[in-house]
């Protein structure tokens, strides 16, 4: 019980709660806690970055990696804007972070002072609780509150507000204890429901997303749905959830979902949904599955109990925590008999017809690279993207096989890509991990690849570059054909912009010589950098720039 400044108390608790990385860019307005963090750079790791948004981006992705509060820190007005892109990114996400922002002085608040403003009003919509910290003595009780609800329920953001002078400020104050996770059980009359909704079906599909997973629910999901031999799909960017390579994986159902899976959805007599929230996103604008009423029988299972008949009305709703609902459902006696082995079968044999060799225009060809990736990297290897028409690459070419693999925004968040990939290099420094970038995304945040090489973060990044916004020229084409206004994009040569930095850069033109150089770089010293010129014709997977304007102007 001594007296200690609210920098000194702030960062004391972060210890507490079991912060071990930070991400911030510095500013006066919490220059107390800068100066606490240098009394504790054993225990913490402070990773300044080159742009708010990259750090906000960095300890999201942190929070997906680990299932602990991402840690943030900003200053005031121009900082806490250009970090809220991180926040919602977490929102939409559910992933646990806390952004801490500095602020002006309590005696000048209310006065336009300088970068003034009004956060709880700013971060309300986007943010599960916003606080801000007036009174230094309860620093700890805020903090610990602040950690409990960015993990707990439905994981997301929370944004801490702390006053420049009250960080400053010295008092007498006992500390809290860490945290806990609180999670709810499921009941057992309706466990008995799902056994005995599962044991009438005869064409059910299992959906499977969301957060507050572990290794452990993870594998308790794999053995649940081996030993009933259901067909599994993931939900938008949570592919890491189950072994893509397994016999029942169905694919992800997300953004341009395969034909025959949205066919193989509508046609089930049993969704059974695990964790994902069915958001616009998992059910293609709400039109894969019926509102409010689904014509097949739905049940759904979710950490939050807002979350349960929020579009959809469920005939079976459970509000429980991915584990306690895992270890559950693993008591549940076997079926006398399997009625959807054939179904099963047929979904796994739709699913994997995807990866037969195609081509696309251009001397560049994307299914080799991705062909290559699928059968090379590590198992563990970490993939991350942003937002574009490329991210179809590593979302439907590539086999995530082991959890905690896929970084990518839920939220369609473009500029993810390169700060994810910082941070899960920094975290798990020997793992591979492989950047996904658009030409437009990775220049959002491009600069935290000075960060990368600052911190020896020394990831693999790929640039697919086809001089314009990819995604909203395809919609462009589709509803205006020919009419091309804003989309395209004057690059810099980025493999000579990575050497810049300290990296190492390469500009590819075919797949020969993108696999020749990549095993030359798998294990790179440095962040190295693969600029992959592909054709502008080549807009998507599946369909060109000349195919989507023709068919759009024959429509019209």
């Amino acid at each position: 019980m001594k007296k200690r400044s609210g920098g000194q108390i702030l960062v004391d608790h972060l210890k507490i709660h079991g912060v071990d990385h930070v991400f911030c860019v510095p500013g006066e307005s919490y220059l107390a806690a800068l100066d606490a963090f240098y009394d504790n750079q054993d225990s913490i790791k402070l990773i300044v970055c080159r742009q708010e948004g990259g750090a906000a981006y960095m300890a999201e992705s942190y929070g997906k990696l680990t299932g602990k509060p991402g840690i943030c820190f900003v200053t005031r007005g121009p900082g806490a804007t250009n970090a809220s892109v991180g926040v919602h990114t977490a929102f939409q996400d559910s992933t646990p972070m806390i952004l801490f922002i500095g602020q002006v002085a309590r005696n000048q608040i209310d006065r336009e002072a300088f970068q003034e403003i009004d956060f709880k009003r700013m971060f309300a919509p986007i943010a599960k609780w916003v606080v801000q910290i007036d009174q230094t003595s309860r620093i700890p009780e805020l903090i610990s509150q602040a950690f409990h609800r960015a993990v707990n329920g439905r994981p997301g953001p929370v944004v801490v507000v702390l006053p420049e002078d009250m960080l400053a400020e010295e008092v007498t104050v006992s500390d809290s204890n860490s945290y806990r996770l609180v999670q709810i059980a499921p009941a057992e009359k309706d466990l008995m429901t799902l056994h005995m909704m599962l044991g009438k079906a005869e064409k059910p599909f299992v959906i499977v997303g969301g957060s507050g997973w572990n290794k452990q629910s993870v594998f308790n999901l794999q053995t649940f749905i081996e030993k009933f031999k259901l067909p599994i799909g993931a939900s938008f960017r949570r592919q890491d959830l189950y072994d893509n390579r397994l016999l029942y994986y169905a694919g992800d159902v997300g953004i341009g979902i395969n034909p025959k899976l949205k066919e193989t959805i509508q046609n089930s007599d049993l969704l059974l949904v695990i964790g994902a929230r069915l958001g616009e996103m998992a059910t293609s604008g709400y039109s894969l599955i019926n509102i409010p009423c689904p014509k097949q029988k739905l049940i759904h299972i979710h950490l939050d109990s807002q979350e349960l008949g929020r579009v959809y009305q469920t005939d079976l709703s459970i509000n429980s925590g991915m584990l306690e609902f895992t270890e559950a459902i693993l008591k549940l006696p076997s079926l006398p008999s399997i009625k959807w082995t054939e179904w099963t079968s047929t979904i796994n044999n739709n699913y994997k017809k995807i990866f037969q060799p195609f081509t696309i225009p251009g001397s560049l060809q994307m299914p080799k690279i991705m062909e290559y990736l699928r059968n090379h990297l590590y198992d563990d290897a970490i993939i991350t993207n942003g937002a574009g028409n490329y991210t179809a690459w590593p979302n439907r070419y590539y086999q995530y096989k082991s959890f905690r693999t896929q970084l990518g925004p839920t939220n369609g968040s473009m500029g993810y890509s390169l700060p994810a990939a910082v941070a899960a290099k920094i975290i798990y420094p020997n793992k591979q991990v492989i950047s996904f970038n658009g030409d437009g995304c990775f220049l959002m945040n491009g600069q935290e690849l000075s960060t990368a090489v600052r911190y020896k973060a020394n990831i693999i990044i790929i640039v697919i570059n086809n001089g314009m916004y990819g995604t909203i020229r395809m919609h462009q084409e589709r509803e205006y054909p020919s009419r091309v206004s804003g989309t395209d994009l004057i690059n810099p040569n980025f493999a000579e912009l990575a050497n810049a930095y300290g990296a190492k850069g390469f500009t590819i033109h075919t797949a020969e010589e993108f696999i020749q150089i990549f095993e030359q770089n798998s294990q790179p010293k440095t962040p190295v950098l693969f600029e992959l010129k592909i054709d502008p014709e080549a807009l998507t997977p599946i369909s060109s720039l000349s195919q989507i304007r023709q068919q759009a102007q024959k429509t019209n």
